[in-house]
């Protein structure tokens, strides 16, 4: 028997990563917000690896806490490592990565998620899209609750039809052996959205006590660690190390030895996995030549004896797993807590999407995270604060918000997404990125804080701390530019740092430009007086160093962005587009993209259908223009 449960603004299905931010996200916009969870001990749960961030992941995360989301409060409150990667390279590719207290992230999230005004947390499995008329207006859950609202975001994750696969043993189940959601498939299957089969996987969890840390590596965290969130200004969070060991010969016998026992092999697994994160037997095969490969050995927590073994996701048998586990240095004696895993589960075509994460069948729906497509925490976080934004602007009608390419990687992942598909599980990479030394860890806040206050949820005391940044960095900048250095004063650190003497008095942007100089050096010989924090000061220095090469793509954004201005209207029949190929004819009015600039990177569309389609639109809007 079905009965009224509730009204809303906006329900969000799925309380993990992308669920949690998205709901949070339409709560602060002022939408009363319902979200949905089947277990509500399963809040922002991490069924996978214990950790935050890394290339380009942790760019996203950046980018979520300039947009107001919560991520980085998140883990900066709960991390138990915390990790600058890539600082021997470049601006562009730097990443902050933290170890989780994967028990205490999940507790202080549903904490923060049930003190927000205008968002219910509930427990409840929702089965069915009530759709009227094309729009979405609620949905039931398996105990007959019906809850309406005006717009309704799917974050499911890896439940959707849900089913475990270790060896020979299979079984319906979400991650971690939770409840998996069965009937919403087929509500979606029946509003018209082509469904595809993913498999992710995780790896055995072995106990503390049973390694031999001597026969490993350590791998501690930053002394000075630096933090994900901007409003983050210190911590007192005690950093537990890492461990770094290989697999062995022996590892790869026992692997090459049970491949007819492996589902990825025997044709048990219908699902594609992830690319860039294969299993260990994957790997194996693939990378035959290889002696060994990478371990880690990471604490899921403070509070318990649990380490993930970064590196071995399996789905092979028990026994098998054991076997490959002992055959590693360190873990020759290592009792295995949990099994390794593959888990295969429904997700929508992300061509079914528009760019707001809107879906293009159901008015009002938004879908995010894992159900889109995409593998990792952070990659759901970034769509679901999209998400949330948008679909509590669809309630109050406003224009969605849309992050261009140029703007931040998660819209270099919705446009990848929604642009072109995806043939397997999608993480985002910094090779994605196009402009990626615009897009950098450290500039998150300069690209998308401003957008954050516009939308509304960045408070006015953060954003009057943003542009104070802003300014003292210009103002710094500009002091560099007008100090003039004597050769005398500047020679005993030239000579130090290995950089050509000067016999003229020069300035000191011209000297910070070298590679070989830092800020930190020419601070000693002219120090300024304004309040710069080592943010600032590492802001100042990269906008200078790199000050040629930002041009150069900001130059490359300006093109981009006159074909993202070229809008092409909804209602276009791409069959009366004369001379596009078929192919082309085919994926643009299966894609309906919104610009020019989108229309460009549809697989298929070559540069001749653009300059074709081009054409056409201007006599289109002429004849627009006309009857107007």
């Amino acid at each position: 028997m079905n009965y009224e449960a509730g009204q809303y603004d906006v329900i969000v299905v799925g309380a993990g990563h992308a669920g949690s931010e998205a709901a949070l996200a339409a709560a602060r916009m002022g939408c009363e917000t319902l979200l949905l969870t089947i277990n509500l001990d399963m809040v922002a749960f991490m069924p996978c690896n214990p950790s935050i961030g890394g290339p380009a992941k942790g760019h996203v995360v950046r980018e979520v806490d300039a947009l107001g989301g919560e991520m980085g409060r998140n883990i900066d409150k709960t991390f138990i490592q915390m990790r600058m990667l890539n600082t021997g390279k470049g601006p562009a590719v730097h990443a902050l990565r933290a170890q989780a207290d994967k028990f205490a992230y999940q507790h202080e999230m549903k904490k923060t998620i049930e003190e927000t005004d205008h968002l219910t947390l509930r427990q409840g499995m929702a089965e069915e899209l009530i759709v009227e008329d094309g729009k979405v207006v609620g949905i039931v859950t398996s105990t007959g609750a019906i809850y309406r609202a005006k717009a309704v975001v799917i974050t499911t994750g890896t439940y959707l039809r849900g089913k475990i696969i270790m060896g020979e043993l299979m079984y319906q189940s979400g991650p971690n052996n939770q409840q998996p959601s069965l009937k919403l498939s087929a509500s979606l299957k029946e509003q018209g959205f082509d469904l595809v089969r993913f498999k992710t996987g995780t790896p055995p969890r072995v106990h503390k006590d049973s390694i031999d840390f001597s026969k490993t590596e350590i791998q501690p965290g930053d002394d000075n660690p630096k933090f994900f969130s901007y409003e983050t200004v210190s911590s007192d969070n005690e950093q537990l190390p890492c461990w770094l060991t290989y697999t062995s010969e022996k590892t790869h016998q026992i692997i090459n030895d049970n491949l007819h026992r492996a589902p990825m092999f025997s044709g048990a697994i219908e699902g594609t996995g992830p690319r860039y994160c294969p299993s260990i037997e994957d790997k194996i095969v693939r990378f035959a030549d290889k002696p060994k490969h990478q371990i880690f050995l990471e604490p899921e927590g403070k509070n318990t004896s649990e380490y993930y073994v970064q590196g071995l996701s399996t789905s092979m048998p028990e026994d098998v797993q054991l076997g490959i586990l002992r055959s590693i240095p360190g873990l020759e004696k290592v009792e295995m807590m949990r099994n390794g895993y593959a888990i295969e589960y429904d997700a929508v075509k992300p061509t079914q999407l528009w760019p707001s994460l809107e879906t293009k069948l159901v008015d009002g729906l938004f879908t995010a995270g894992q159900i889109n497509g995409t593998s990792g925490y952070e990659e759901a976080a970034g769509q679901g604060v999209i998400a949330g934004i948008n679909a509590a602007r669809k309630v109050q009608g406003k224009e969605p918000v849309i992050i261009e390419r140029s703007q931040g990687y998660i819209g270099v992942m919705i446009d990848d997404l929604v642009t072109k598909g995806t043939s397997d599980p999608y993480r985002l990479l910094t090779s994605r990125a196009e402009y990626r030394l615009l897009l950098r860890h450290d500039n998150a806040d300069l690209r998308l804080t401003p957008m954050g206050y516009e939308i509304g949820l960045i408070s006015k005391e953060r954003y009057q701390a943003f542009l104070n940044k802003k300014e003292l960095v210009a103002q710094e900048v500009e002091r560099l530019r007008t100090t003039k250095i004597r050769p005398d004063a500047a020679e005993a650190m030239l000579v130090a740092a290995n950089s050509a003497i000067t016999n003229n008095s020069i300035d000191a942007m011209t000297l910070l430009r070298r590679p070989e100089i830092t800020y930190g050096m020419l601070e000693k010989l002219s120090p300024s007086e304004l309040p710069l924090t080592d943010e600032m000061k590492e802001q100042v220095e990269i906008q200078i160093k790199y000050a040629g090469y930002i041009e150069k793509q900001l130059i490359q954004v300006e093109r981009l962005n006159k074909m993202e201005k070229k809008k092409i209207p909804d209602d276009i029949d791409y069959s009366d587009v004369h001379g596009l190929a078929s192919e082309a004819k085919q994926k643009l009015a299966s894609i309906r993209p919104l610009s020019i600039g989108q229309a460009s990177r549809i697989a298929g569309v070559t540069p001749a259908d653009i300059s074709i389609l081009i054409v056409y639109l201007e006599h289109y809007n002429r004849v627009i223009a006309a009857r107007g």
